[in-house]
């Protein structure tokens, strides 16, 4: 790459909404997970006898150091945007399986419920094994903000599930069976979040025109993993082809 290519790719269209973006998507890879960690007081209630706080992340823990260690090991065959999809997608079909869980179970509980709540943790495990690490290898092949944008969101999505379950549980405090309302409430959230970052990432991330330019670049340097990305926003790319900065990507 020239010296001038190198200072022209900051200026690229859509560095900043792919900040936003990135963020977003860091959020997303645990916000489910911190979901289920700050509803456990409805666990908790539901199954006294099974010790939801020890055992979910007992659950949790193997699936995702298990599979994170596979997937690094086989990490140069692996189509990135596959895996990626993969996460937020089972992220977004776990959490809307807790919902239709209570829903089916009407709240009651049982060992039953409790063992599907534990499949559930196992498939979040899953999910961060296959998002976050796949989308920290996506990022590093493009400028350090977009990386920095997405730990970021990591790292903000403690607090705000924290803020979300205050708010949802003191907005059913006083009504008939209101902690069960209020973690359903909160849960639909960490649903439609998850749903968000499934559209985000297969639809606008991959046409962004800073996000073509590094995975161009990624591409000619020899990298096989964005292929399906490049794909994805409309960029064949052959193998003895050099790439190049298209005119319509910078201002």
């Amino acid at each position: 790459m020239s010296d001038s290519e190198c200072a022209g790719a900051p200026q690229l269209k859509g560095k900043y909404f792919g900040l936003l973006v990135c963020f977003l998507l860091g959020n997303g890879c645990l916000f489910a997970w911190n979901s289920m960690l700050t509803i456990e007081d409805y666990y908790v209630y539901l199954f006294p006898k099974n010790h939801p706080t020890r055992v979910l992340t007992l659950v949790y823990q193997p699936f995702a150091l298990g599979v994170t260690a596979l997937l690094a090991y086989h990490e140069a065959k692996i189509n990135t945007r596959l895996r990626n999809l993969t996460g937020y997608t089972i992220y977004f079909l776990s959490s809307f399986a807790i919902i239709i869980l209570d829903v089916a179970t009407k709240g009651r509980g049982g060992f039953g419920a409790f063992v599907g709540i534990c499949v559930t943790s196992a498939a979040f495990g899953i999910a961060d094994a296959h998002a976050q690490g796949g989308m920290i290898g996506d990022l590093s092949l493009m400028c350090p903000e977009f990386i920095q944008s997405y730990l970021s969101g990591l790292a903000a999505s403690g607090a705000i599930t924290s803020a979300l379950r205050l708010i949802t549980k003191a907005a059913f405090e006083n009504s008939q069976d209101g902690l069960r309302k209020g973690a359903m409430l909160f849960f639909s959230i960490s649903c439609f979040n998850e749903l968000l970052c499934v559209l985000l990432y297969t639809f606008v991330f991959p046409t962004l025109p800073i996000v073509k330019f590094y995975r161009l670049k990624a591409a000619s340097e020899g990298s096989k993993t964005v292929a399906g990305d490049l794909a994805a926003a409309g960029v064949p790319i052959q193998h003895e082809e050099l790439w190049r900065i298209p005119n319509n990507m910078c201002d």
